[in-house]
């Protein structure tokens, strides 16, 4: 659970070559009427609406809580899922997101006992969940009750069943893949900025068993390509893939017990140091065993490409390195699998890396304040690698920053000329521009 950053936007559609926006209808207290969930049949879904008002001087429309509405997918795509986990009960987390002074919020809520599914944000509209305004205005986001540090005592058989029907319906309402380049963890998101990488969330965390999943999705994780294709999905076996986290926040070692995460070494060794990612270490420290340190460790179900092997170990190209993650003979570590890779255009040494799709400065009108672009990551796509992915994202700032649309501008969305493709670049997605890559199919 997140609450929004506090930089609202706005996205424009490309007509004749020439920037273009969608300005929405005027802001309305969303949710004041009774509305009925948006929820496949087979689940028995309730709406309780998240709050939608004024917490401030009503003369700064700025002070408001907790969503933005919009007409999305009219106004703009809904390219992704956002799993979360609640860190809180079900009930506090509905009581949250009814307090505007939170400032956060979510689609939906899945209850850990039962299962049952509570939509408090209407899809069309912007839920304050992810952390990352552009991967906000693009998703739908989904809370499930639970708290990433105790594993798997939250995450029920009913709430796996829940959130994969829910997940599938809305992949088909809104044509999103069913890949883990789409529908991703918090943990999957990535910063807007390289100096917001360690502000980032890991939640659902190394104990949500994503082969599950994945297989309820209707997505199991199965060979689709020859032995030693380039391209691989992670899919260690959950239950016997025992893994000892730390809880750095806390101090404390968690119980050894099944995960979804495998570790990642700087080199072919058990005794090798675990991979730094250079977000989150800066200073260029080795990598932790902390729950939190996502930058050393994959997760079951996510792709990458092979850079290396050697017996009983296999290096990915991660975060513009080489990772080793152990792949012994008799236990299925990896899989072979046909699919995307991105890789830099013949000429570029290396290509940058975003962790959002926004509009070039020049295509924003002149009068417009608020002209939002992206800044690179501290991870870059070099001569040689390959990373999973290809996915058009879409390019475009949706510009909400009050809870009154009658201000010139304000909730608009503009969309760029600029084509960006998502890439699995290392445990969270990230974005490259079209241009600066080739998208070919992996050997």
């Amino acid at each position: 659970m997140t609450s929004k950053h506090r930089s609202r936007l706005a996205v424009a559609s490309v007509a004749a070559g020439a920037l273009s926006m969608t300005l929405l209808a005027p802001a309305t207290q969303a949710g004041a009427d009774p509305v009925r969930p948006e929820c496949p049949r087979v689940l028995a879904c309730d709406w309780v609406p998240a709050a939608y008002q004024q917490t401030g001087d009503p003369a700064d429309k700025e002070t408001y809580g907790n969503y933005d509405t919009a007409d999305r997918p009219r106004s703009h795509k809904i390219r992704y899922i956002v799993l979360h986990d609640t860190e809180v009960d079900f009930d506090t987390t509905l009581k949250i997101f009814q307090n505007p002074l939170k400032q956060t919020s979510a689609h939906y809520v899945v209850r850990s006992a039962d299962g049952h599914v509570t939509q408090m944000v209407k899809n069309k509209d912007v839920a304050w969940q992810a952390g990352n305004w552009y991967v906000n205005s693009h998703s739908i986001g989904i809370e499930q009750e639970g708290v990433a540090v105790d594993g798997a005592t939250w995450y029920t058989p009913e709430m796996y069943r829940s959130t994969a029907e829910l997940v599938r319906y809305l992949a088909a309402r809104y044509d999103i893949p069913l890949d883990r380049q789409h529908i991703i963890g918090h943990d999957g998101v990535p910063p807007t900025s390289a100096s917001g990488t360690r502000n980032m969330h890991w939640d659902p965390g190394p104990y949500w068993d994503w082969n599950r999943f994945m297989a309820l999705l209707g997505e199991p994780t199965v060979p689709t390509a020859p032995r030693r294709s380039e391209l691989i999905t992670v899919s260690p076996d959950f239950k016997r893939n025992k893994q000892a986290f730390r809880d750095c926040e806390k101090g404390v070692d968690l119980p050894v017990q099944a995960s979804s995460a495998v570790p990642l070494h700087t080199a072919p060794s058990k005794d090798a140091p675990l991979f730094s990612d250079p977000g989150l270490h800066p200073d260029g420290s080795p990598g932790t065993n902390c729950a939190a340190d996502w930058g050393s460790k994959i997760s079951a179900t996510q792709q990458a490409v092979v850079a290396d092997r050697v017996p009983g170990w296999t290096a990915i190209w991660w975060y513009g390195q080489k990772a080793w993650l152990r792949t012994p003979a008799h236990i299925r570590t990896t899989t072979p699998t046909s699919g995307y890779v991105v890789r830099p255009k013949e000429g570029r040494a290396e290509v940058p890396v975003y962790g959002v799709a926004y509009p070039e400065k020049s295509e924003y009108p002149a009068d417009f304040a608020d002209q939002r672009v992206g800044s690179p990551l501290p991870y870059t796509i070099k001569t040689g690698q390959s990373y999973p992915g290809g996915g058009e994202a879409p390019t475009g700032y949706f510009h909400a920053p009050t809870i009154d649309s009658s201000y010139p501008y304000d909730h608009t969305y503009f969309r760029g000329r600029e084509k960006y493709v998502t890439v699995q670049v290392g445990h969270r997605i990230a974005f490259v521009k079209a241009s600066d890559v080739d998208i070919v199919r992996a050997r």
